[in-house]
């Protein structure tokens, strides 16, 4: 028997949401071939790579077409799942199950853990409502729980990479940390700036190279400001990050509250080590001494030692926080078990066979998603 899914998004690009909707449509088909995935978004490339991938797609103009077209899609189908990353496609997609009885299963897909549409913003009046919430992290069901969400309706279900990286690093056969990069969003929310705090404060700091990748508001600042910092280099969002990454020393993260870590996983399955805050999801993702190190959040003084240390680190040392996050991405962090996650929230039945190996989804480019 085949499950219809129908995955509601609020944006059309194929990043962020877009992405992780295709990327878990993927991971379950790739467990029961018999689902049947509809991706329902406004105008852009996720449609593309949702038809390539083998799902529908319905393009979304308006509110009113929204409401028409997920009417029809669950008229079809009144025991298909939906999926919905927006409060108002929640809100619709409820009240729309109710009235033609639907059976399948609802879940409202928090993105981030930002205070957006898609993050933290209408978690009291959805949970009120008695909807469930997907999380990508253990981190964004904390905050959940702190808007008023009771923690066993909130869903764990960490974000995966759904093909092996463009690019892996050789082995550490020399002592020392020289090259950094940082895949980021310039935004407030992602510190970037402690970067540039901390070299101001430890001149020891300038025989090492940083390379920045990404894009945001914060973009223009700081690049003015790294004008005092020779070996900072601002790249934009290139499409050659993840090469970039296979090159470095290290992947350093300063976000304190990212919801997912998406960036740590890219750094796990290239075979680069990562400096991450001590909060957020990369905080609980990375096990000090185990698959990378942490520093104090939003502590350029803590940052500024930590990259010291590292400058000292052997080569034993980074090949064994290398092989750790390797090691997490296989035991903890792949796709076939998430997937299974997912399966299991909209009521599939997984096939007892080896699963399939799952393709790209969508290139990554520098800017956070």
């Amino acid at each position: 028997m085949s499950l219809r899914v129908i995955h509601l998004l609020d944006d059309g690009r194929l990043e962020g949401g877009g992405r992780r909707a295709l990327a878990a449509l993927q991971a379950v088909s790739s467990l029961c071939p018999e689902l049947l995935g509809v991706v329902m978004a406004p105008p852009g490339a996720v449609h593309e790579a949702a038809r390539a991938l083998g799902f529908r797609s319905v393009v979304l103009g308006s509110r009113p077409q929204m409401v028409a077209a997920l009417l029809r899609e669950l008229w079809r189908d009144r025991h298909s799942a939906v999926l919905a990353n927006g409060a108002q496609h929640s809100l619709w997609a409820a009240a729309l199950r109710a009235l033609l009885r639907g059976r399948g299963a609802q879940w409202h897909v928090v993105q981030d853990g930002s205070d957006g549409p898609g993050g933290l913003g209408a978690a009291r009046l959805l949970a009120r409502l008695g909807l469930r919430f997907v999380a990508p992290s253990t981190f964004v069901r904390r905050r959940l729980e702190a808007q008023g969400v009771p923690w066993e309706r909130v869903e764990v279900i960490a974000d995966f990479l759904p093909a092996a990286p463009v690019a892996e690093r050789e082995l550490f056969t020399g002592a020392g940390l020289r090259r950094v990069v940082m895949l980021t969003a310039l935004e407030h929310a992602d510190r970037v700036d402690l970067l540039l705090d901390a070299l101001e404060r430890q001149g020891a700091l300038r025989g090492l190279r940083f390379d920045i990748y990404g894009e945001g508001a914060e973009a223009v600042a700081l690049r003015e400001r790294a004008q005092r910092h020779p070996n900072v280099n601002f790249h934009g969002a290139r499409g050659d990050a993840a090469q970039a990454l296979a090159q470095a020393d290290l992947l350093l993260h300063t976000g304190p509250r990212d919801g997912a870590g998406r960036r740590v996983l890219q750094a796990f399955a290239a075979g680069v080590p990562v400096l991450v805050p001590n909060s957020g999801a990369a905080g609980d993702m990375v096990v000090p001494g185990r698959n990378g190190w942490h520093f104090t959040a939003n502590d350029a003084a803590a940052l500024s030692l930590r990259l010291q240390q590292l400058m000292g680190a052997t080569a034993g040392e980074f090949n064994a926080m290398a092989e750790g996050g390797r090691r997490t991405l296989r035991r903890e962090l792949n796709a076939q078990r998430q997937g299974a996650r997912w399966a299991a929230l909209l009521g599939a039945r997984p096939k007892a066979t080896q699963p399939a190996p799952l393709l790209a989804a969508a290139s990554d480019t520098g800017a956070a998603g």
